[in-house]
């Protein structure tokens, strides 16, 4: 029997929980990867709350001081056959990132990049990102959520060095029919993600809005962590707009609070602008509910429009009042789409499914020599 080969992950894992932090988390704590591979696991992640994601501090330096020198540590420990890097591509952590490329290329460590996120194309315009970019993509592999995604790196990697793994998540349901249409006069509407303008927050209560003056009757809660939008910006909008007998903010929910809210809600709404492949739409599907969301990242290969539900084009609040209004006033629609939502989440979207394709592709950079030595 061969040796187990050895991969250095530099990955993110909670918290703050987020998509690429539970995808982090799904890995280090697969069985499957840790009996094919010698796993070492090592957090990049700067940020211990929402709040904090994205905002320069004392503290993160020095944290990322000591995870440059336990990387350092690692490779002279044990030089790994593979370092896989979650790696950011825009801002100040895509420049924090390059520090870590550079040492693992000075050591001529073969690594394969996992992208949760994009902005490779928008920020490639700049002549000192554009050199970064190459320098950072050269020779390198790739791992996309979509291939929807491919567009944002195609200038610097080829489609031959591209592998793409959908997301997974653990099916946290011991009975599938544990969800069905609440069939209650007032329709719930759930919008489950963190507080942040890019998700759509303010495109929904607009939306709530337009329902209102419609005279449409429902109920929506929002339940997430606080980003860049704050409790007193939430509440104003309603009191500004007579939403407080419709809309309420939950705050953050788990385990079984998470669960019951999902099984209580009759449409899930992500009206996202800035996202790759939301874990929550997968959540949502898992739960039977019909979706509307956005023509954003891989998102339509995970909602099929009409049929699990609706796609909308970015920030736009008619359209998604009106994909509300038809949702709200037909219960049969709603239970039709959930229940395809959940066919496809069993048939492409399990961790299973998630952790062996994963799995393959690790194997495949090592075992087929993909890469070329820096």
């Amino acid at each position: 029997m061969s040796e187990k080969k050895n991969i250095l992950f530099l990955l993110h894992v909670p918290p703050p929980v987020h998509g690429s932090s539970m995808v982090g988390k799904a890995i280090a704590d697969s069985e499957l990867i840790n009996s094919t591979f010698r796993c070492r696991y090592l957090n990049l992640l700067m940020s211990r709350t929402v709040s904090e994601t994205g905002k320069p501090g004392a503290l993160k330096v020095f944290r990322f001081i000591g995870l440059w020198f336990r990387v350092l540590g690692e490779i002279i420990r044990k030089k790994p056959d593979l370092c896989y890097l979650a790696l950011t591509v825009k801002g100040t952590a895509f420049y924090k990132d390059i520090f870590l490329v550079t040492l693992l290329r000075i050591f001529s460590i073969k690594c394969i990049y996992h992208l949760h996120n994009q902005g490779v194309k928008q920020n490639e315009t700049k002549k000192i990102n554009y050199l970064l970019y190459r320098f950072v993509f050269r020779d390198s592999h790739v791992i996309l959520l979509s291939r929807q995604l491919y567009r944002d790196v195609e200038t610097f990697v080829p489609s031959s060095r591209i592998f793409c793994c959908p997301n997974g998540i653990k099916d946290t349901l011991t009975n599938v029919e544990t969800h069905t249409d609440s069939g209650q006069k007032t329709v719930k509407i759930l919008f489950l993600s963190n507080l942040m303008h890019s998700k759509g927050v303010f495109v929904l209560l607009r939306a709530c809005s337009m329902l209102k003056q419609n005279g449409v009757d429902f109920d929506c809660s929002f339940i997430g962590g606080l980003g860049d939008i704050d409790v007193d910006n939430f509440n104003n909008y309603l009191n500004e707009n007579e939403l407080t007998d419709n809309v309420k903010y939950l705050g953050q929910k788990f385990g079984i609070d998470k669960h019951r809210a999902f099984t209580e809600t009759d449409i899930f709404v992500h009206p996202t602008m800035n996202d790759c492949f939301p874990l929550v739409l997968l959540e949502a599907m898992q739960h039977q509910l019909p979706i509307i969301s956005t023509y954003e990242g891989g998102i339509s290969d995970i909602v099929d429009n009409d049929k699990t539900g609706f796609l909308i084009p970015k920030n736009d609040a008619e359209a998604l009042a009106e994909k509300l209004e038809i949702l709200i006033k037909n219960q049969d629609m709603r239970l039709k789409m959930g229940k395809a939502g959940r066919h496809k989440y069993e048939k492409e979207f399990t961790l299973d499914i998630f952790e062996k394709k994963m799995n393959s592709i690790l194997n495949q950079t090592i075992e087929q020599n993909l890469f070329t030595t820096y």
